[in-house]
């Protein structure tokens, strides 16, 4: 369907221009551990989902260094709240979301932004928030 997938890469910035982020600043992982100067890759992209998980690496990048405020009700990443599998599930699905223009967050990453539960991935949760965050961008690209 046009995704792409790299493998043993780490993301150290974002692109952002105009107000939206527009995509990744990419290097490999080996180069980045052992501490070589190579140039990163540059990824355009006119949107971004951050699906790391509980660290929200890519929104962290935002709000750290960009210093974008989230649609959050505070504007930053509110942190993940203790297990709590069945109340966690739920809101990993509800807190699948556009956070900022051109940036997106689903599954664990949208509980971490949100301050949802932390859960296991077992009652399908994940499968729904990737689901409606597709169905998001969509929307956004007018689709």
């Amino acid at each position: 369907a046009g995704a792409k997938i790299f493998n043993s890469v780490s993301v150290e910035d974002l692109v952002f221009k105009n107000n939206k982020v527009n995509g990744l600043v990419i290097n490999w992982t080996c180069v980045e551990r052992l501490g070589l100067h190579v140039d990163p890759l540059t990824v355009i992209a006119d949107n971004v989902i951050d699906g790391t998980g509980h660290p929200s690496e890519i929104i962290r990048l935002a709000t750290d260094k960009a210093k974008i405020k989230l649609d959050t009700p505070t504007g930053a990443i509110l942190g993940e709240k203790p297990m709590w599998m069945e109340d966690g599930e739920r809101t990993t699905v509800e807190n699948t979301k556009r956070l900022y223009p051109g940036l997106y967050a689903s599954g664990m990453a949208a509980n971490n932004v949100q301050g949802g539960f932390r859960m296991g991935p077992i009652f399908g949760g994940m499968f729904k928030s990737g689901r409606k965050i597709a169905k998001i961008i969509l929307e956004d690209l007018g689709k």
